[in-house]
């Protein structure tokens, strides 16, 4: 099970943090991953990370300004997005897979939390 959270309403330029946890029967060989969505858009991939060994993938729209992280002792990742913009505003969600690879596809991932809701407004 994953649980998401941390959404809220911002300012251009402001931060958040975003959390995933998982609970239940976490695979060591894991993955995760934060897509977002915005209103008629596709889902996007934004952030993930292996578990093995803590490599860590950015989308293209998001580095330099979002880093994801984790906390090995509870499996749980962070999403620290910093300079945001009116186009970050989306519902955010974390996704899982078992197995080291972090795909960018959101088909990849079977197991998937509850999404977030960012807005970036002035």
């Amino acid at each position: 099970q994953l649980q998401a959270s941390g959404g809220g309403l911002v300012q251009p330029g402001g931060s958040l943090r975003l959390s995933c946890a998982a609970s239940g029967r976490p695979f060591p060989t894991m993955s995760l991953a934060w897509f977002r969505q915005a209103p008629g858009k596709e889902r996007e991939f934004v952030s993930g990370l292996s578990w093995v060994d803590g490599s860590a993938y950015l989308g293209n729209s998001v580095k330099g300004r979002f880093t994801i992280s984790r906390d090995n002792a509870g499996y749980t990742v962070f999403l620290q997005m910093n300079s945001l913009k009116p186009e970050d505003a989306a519902t955010y969600y974390c996704a899982a897979r078992q197995g080291p690879e972090v795909p960018t596809t959101r088909y990849r991932y079977p197991f998937w939390g509850q999404g977030t809701q960012v807005t970036v407004s002035s």
